[in-house]
């Protein structure tokens, strides 16, 4: 099955109001969120509910300490790097093998819709999880009847 992008504006140069809301992305998905080196970065849910939107990443055997999390204007990023040495104490070995890890994982967050002062995170059990509250004006507000005069 193919799908096919239909413009149902009649006025031509009038951008379509559905149009516009579709094609905007809540976060940037672009192929920059994933390594160049064709490397394993941990895999990202998000969840949006009434109130926040929830980020959560996949990073087994990681610590709290080997995050960093910047946010920049709308750009959020989260990034590891991690390396472990297994040295032997006699300095006689015969196979040494380096650990290094690292990713980044960028996300752009929607204009005035977030409440960038109060965005938390926890790191428990191999999940770190980060809460992106809403602004209370960008919160969906529950259907009201409208008296008629």
């Amino acid at each position: 099955m193919n799908l096919i992008k239909k413009n149902w504006s009649n006025m031509p140069g009038v951008p379509n109001l559905f149009d516009d809301f579709f094609n905007r992305e809540l976060f940037n998905w672009g192929n920059n969120n994933y390594s160049s080196t064709s490397t394993t970065v941990p895999s990202v849910n998000i969840v949006e509910n009434a109130d926040t939107y929830q980020v959560q990443v996949a990073a087994p055997g990681m610590e709290k300490n080997d995050f960093e999390i910047k946010l920049d204007g709308q750009l959020l990023t989260i990034s590891s790097s991690k390396q472990d040495s297994n040295e032997s104490q006699d300095g006689n070995y015969t196979r040494r093998e380096f650990s290094y890890q690292s990713f980044q994982r960028s996300f752009e967050l929607p204009k005035d819709v977030v409440d960038q002062e109060n965005i938390q995170a926890k790191y428990e059990n191999g999940l770190l999880m980060l809460t992106i509250p809403k602004k209370e004006e960008a919160k969906q507000k529950p259907p009201r009847l409208i008296e008629i005069n």
